[in-house]
């Protein structure tokens, strides 16, 4: 059974950076994608950034430009930098693993078949 360990999350103020990981407990090349997802109270979980197998990476338009994904695979490790953090990025962050996305469908949480346990990011002042 895959298991993936989110860590980082916390209290931030506006403007503030941090940065999250994901550990996944087999070797991250197995999965076509990767990806970080959001779910604020009363919300569906929605995309943050996902990256493939060979780096490519994807942002939700509210993110680009602010966070950055990246992939380890010598640590079986996926990275999320967030910066320039406001209010709304408040939620819970999921990261997902997913053996079957494509470039196009990563985005999409319904191609994930595995999931960590979520790590709160609050952004207050």
């Amino acid at each position: 059974q895959v298991q993936l360990v989110e860590s980082g999350g916390g209290l931030v103020h506006p403007g503030g950076s941090l940065s999250v990981s994901c550990a996944a407990s087999q070797n991250i090349d197995s999965f076509n994608a990767m990806g970080w997802f959001r779910q604020a109270r009363g919300e569906t979980r929605t995309l943050v950034a996902a990256i493939s197998k060979d780096e490519n990476p994807v942002y939700a338009w509210s993110v680009k430009g602010r966070f950055t994904i990246s992939r380890d695979s010598a640590k079986n490790t996926v990275f999320l930098r967030l910066d320039n953090l406001g209010p709304e990025d408040t939620a819970v962050y999921y990261c997902g693993a997913s053996t079957g996305a494509s470039l196009v469908s990563m985005a999409n949480p319904g191609e994930y078949e595995y999931w960590g346990q979520g790590t709160q990011v609050t952004v207050s002042s």
